[in-house]
Formats: C-alpha cells, sequence, structure tokens
C-alpha cells in the first residue's frame, strides 16, 4: 500500500468517526427529548400506556429493520432466548420506572444519577470473567461519591425516589451486561427484535389495567415520543457503524448535558452547585472508566 493511500485510508477512518461522534450526539439530544415529553404525559396518563405505545411502535420498527438485514425467521433464531427474554422483561420494566420517577423528580436530576450506570457496569463485569483493574475501582469509587452528592441521602431535601432512580440504574446495568453475552451468540437485529416484541408483549399485559381514553394532543404526543425512540435507535445504530463503541462510549454522556438544558428551559429546573459537582464527578469517572476499556482492549491481542 502506497504511502498516499495509506493516508486517504486513515483520513477516512477519522472522518467516519468523526460523523459517528456527530450522529451519536444526535441521538443523545433525541433519547433526552422522549424522556422530556414523556415527563410531561406522566401528569396525565398512566405510565404504562405511554410504555405500550413506546414498544408496540417499536416492535414494529424492529421487526421491519430485521426482516430487511437478516429475515423475520433468523432474527427470532437465538442461541439463547431465555436471555433474550429476560432483556425483554429487564429493560421494559426500568424504562417504567424510569418513567414513573420523572413524574415525581426533575428531568436533569433523575438522568445526572442515571449517569452513574457505567459504574455499576465496571462493577459486575467480573461476573462475566471480565478483570478490572485497580483504576478503573478507584474511577468507580470516585464516582459513587459524586452520586452521593446528587442524592444527598442525608440531607433534609432527601426523594425517596432516588432510591428508585439507582434501582433502575442497576436493572439497565444487568441489561447491558445480559445485551454484552448475548451478542456472542445472537445477530444484532435478534437482539432488537426481543428487545422491542417482548418489550411490547409485557406492556401488552399490564395496559387492560392501566387503560384511559386518550384526547388528540396525547395520541399526537404518544406517536411523537414514539418516532423519537425509533429516530435516537437508527442514529445510534449508524454512529456504531462508523465509529467504535469504546470512542464513542463517553460521548452518551451528552444525553445528560441535553437534560438539563431542557430542564432549566421548558421546566425551569435548576441542579444546584453541589448536584453539578456531583454530576461532573460522575461523567468524568465514566469517561476515565471508557478510556481504561479502551486502552484494555487495544491491548488485547485478537482471537
Amino acid at each position: 500500500m502506497s504511502q498516499q493511500t495509506a493516508e486517504g485510508v486513515s483520513a477516512g477512518n477519522i472522518n467516519n468517526t468523526i460523523k459517528g461522534i456527530i450522529i451519536l450526539i444526535s441521538s443523545t439530544l433525541f433519547f433526552a427529548g422522549q424522556d422530556a415529553i414523556t415527563k410531561s404525559l406522566v401528569e396525565n396518563l398512566p405510565v404504562m400506556q405511554i410504555i405500550f405505545f413506546r414498544f408496540f411502535f417499536f416492535a414494529i420498527f424492529a421487526i421491519i429493520f430485521a426482516a430487511r438485514r437478516i429475515g423475520i425467521r433468523n432474527a427470532f433464531r437465538s442461541h439463547t432466548p431465555g436471555l433474550q427474554i429476560l432483556r425483554g422483561v429487564l429493560i421494559v420494566s426500568e424504562i417504567s420506572l424510569f418513567a414513573w420517577c420523572l413524574h415525581f423528580m426533575g428531568l436533569a436530576e433523575v438522568h445526572a444519577i442515571f449517569a452513574s450506570f457505567p459504574l455499576v457496569i465496571t462493577m459486575l463485569v467480573p461476573i462475566l470473567g471480565e478483570q478490572v483493574g485497580w483504576r478503573r475501582w478507584l474511577a468507580v469509587g470516585c464516582g459513587f461519591i459524586g452520586t452521593l452528592i446528587i442524592i444527598q441521602p442525608t440531607g433534609d431535601e432527601f426523594n425517596y425516589y432516588t432510591v428508585i432512580v439507582m434501582i433502575c440504574v442497576f436493572m439497565f446495568a444487568v441489561y447491558n451486561l445480559l445485551t454484552r453475552k448475548v451478542s456472542q451468540h445472537d445477530h444484532f437485529e435478534t437482539s432488537l427484535i426481543y428487545f422491542g416484541v417482548v418489550g411490547c408483549i409485557m406492556a401488552s399485559l399490564a395496559i387492560p389495567f392501566f387503560w384511559q381514553p386518550l384526547n388528540t394532543s396525547q395520541l399526537i404526543w404518544l406517536l411523537i415520543i414514539s418516532v423519537l425512540g425509533i429516530v435516537s435507535h437508527l442514529l445510534l445504530i449508524k454512529a456504531l457503524q462508523l465509529a467504535p463503541a469504546v470512542i464513542l462510549q463517553p460521548f452518551n454522556y451528552f444525553v445528560l448535558v441535553w437534560a438539563i438544558a431542557i430542564g432549566y428551559f421548558v421546566y425551569g429546573e435548576i441542579l444546584d452547585i453541589a448536584r453539578l459537582l456531583g454530576a461532573t464527578l460522575v461523567v468524568l469517572s465514566g469517561i476515565y472508566i471508557a478510556r481504561r476499556e479502551y486502552i484494555a482492549a487495544r491491548k488485547t491481542p485478537p482471537r
């Protein structure tokens, strides 16, 4: 390969990585927007009704997407069906609890706490046989100090719903580990279709107990958040096609930036200095962990 060709490939990789980062940041804006609208909807609608709409339309999207990529039959053929179903049950439960907490807490505060989920993942990866070095354990400790600053468990303003958010964090971390596990055996499309279909079935089982009539405005907003969820996942998929996940991971924290901005301009939420500092500590710890994982991945010899 000539020097000119090598430079062209390198420049192309850099351009793709930059495009992937921009697309990922765009997806985090859509995710934050989805949660912001959900916060408004939970004021007047049952959480499970909102979740049903989100997963119903996402299931349709997942089926169409998988059918075009590998075919429906191949998409549903999983080598780990039990884990795939467990993933679906976990994610619909986590999203439901997350939406419920938005009714009692600020958008920015919920996302500030939720930003700690990479720390929980790092704590749990030894279960999969992966080693965690002392530097990452130190970052986990610093990150959880930041989480405690946000929650303020000994303060007069302690909100008990923060405990529910931490349960969501743990559930989402386990979901991510299960996703990592099944990805070793199943197609990406298989994981996507199980995510949508199992979530839709779970929400369908609950919806008869919570359904209430919808007005035109509510129906429109439910359709909007469903579209936002689909678009955000499409952008995420495209970003992962353009750039490695280990490089993209730190930019997922932009969802917190958007949540703080939307919370301020739409809901008049203001995080105090202590919580902002706590959130900053959580994010910096997560970024450091991502960097250490990137370094470890580069040192791992290819199989």
